[in-house]
Formats: structure tokens, sequence, C-alpha cells
């Protein structure tokens, strides 16, 4: 697997890998607190802390952000690759959140369908997604999207507030993904 960041476009979104410029743009976007009630984030630090853990991340290639910017060219939020693993060909994929007026929107299976497709594209041969258990929103998102349910790793993360998350794991193999990218195409076809 060779994944490299570039930009990523389709007719709903335009992610670009993140720079110091998208930093306005990204905390008008994380405005919003209810935004981060799940994410395991501490954002009380500040947006400036998140942005420069997040930057770090992406400098030492844990992660690979992407700014998600509609037509209208407003940064509607963030989502990235992470736990890259090129010798066994997998990444997941994850940091994601959007403005609540994005929510429901062709933004989020538009992003997957070019975040899913790139890693693909490079050679992927599974793709990983994972959110708190409790994340009803996000689960349902997944499975909408195609990903297979692969079960819960209990107490894997810490919760801002300290306690325990569970992780409801997903995956999308290669052979999987034709169909998957067929879904999100005719889901996206509504939006036209």
């Amino acid at each position: 697997m060779n994944l490299t960041a570039r930009v990523l476009e389709n007719d709903f979104v335009r992610l670009e890998p993140m720079e110091a410029r998208h930093y306005e743009g990204l905390k008008a976007a994380g405005a919003d607190p209810t935004i981060w009630t799940l994410q395991p984030f501490n954002i009380d630090e500040g947006f400036d802390a998140y942005f420069a853990w997040i930057r770090e991340e992406q400098a030492h290639g844990r992660w690979m952000p992407h700014a998600v910017i509609r037509p209208d060219k407003r940064i509607v939020g963030q989502s990235c690759y992470l736990n890259i693993r090129p010798k066994h060909d997998g990444v997941e994929i994850g940091g994601t959140w959007y403005v609540t007026e994005a929510r429901g929107t062709a933004i989020n299976p538009a992003a997957k369908l070019l975040l899913f497709g790139h890693a693909f594209d490079s050679g992927a041969e599974r793709v990983d997604q994972k959110t708190d258990a409790i994340n009803a929103r996000s689960r349902a998102a997944m499975l909408k999207s195609g990903a297979t349910f692969e079960g819960i790793h209990r107490h894997a993360m810490r919760r801002k507030d300290g306690s325990w998350r569970d992780n409801a794991w997903y995956s999308v193999l290669r052979e999987e993904w034709p169909a998957m990218k067929a879904g999100l195409e005719t889901r996206l076809v509504a939006h036209r």
C-alpha cells in the first residue's frame, strides 16, 4: 500500500490535506460544543491545542487529516486516515466530525466515497473504522455505508472525562469495496 496525502474531490465535497491555512475554518466549524461530546479529544484545552496535536500527528506520519470543504468553500469538518499500516495494506478512517447542519446530508457519504476509494486505489486490502460504542449515529452511518461490524473492544480508550470508552469496530475489505462504492454512489444520486 502506498497511501499519499492529496486533494480528493467530487461534486459534493473537497477534501484537502490539512494545512495551517485551514485553522480558522476548522475552528469556526468546531465551535459547536456538541461536536466534541463523544470525541476522545479534550477540546476543553482549546482548539489551538487540538489543532497543534493533530498537526503533530500529521507531521509524524501517524495521521493524514483532511479539511472537509463544501462546494461553497466553507469548511464543515474533518476526516482522516490514521493507524496507517503499509506493511499490512491497512488503514483506518476516523477522526471525523462535522458541523451540525452537515449531518444527514451528502457530505459524509461523499467524503467516505473519496477516502475509501483513495485507500483502495492505493493498495489497501482492509479499511477500518471505529467509534464509541454508545455513538448510535456513527454506528448506523457505518453500517449504512456498507461496512461490516466486527465487534466491541471493551475499555479500549479513555473518554475526555476519564471514563472508559468501548470501541465498536467496522471494516471493509477490498473485495467488498465495489458493492460499497455502488451503494454510496446510489445514495448520492438522491442529493443531486
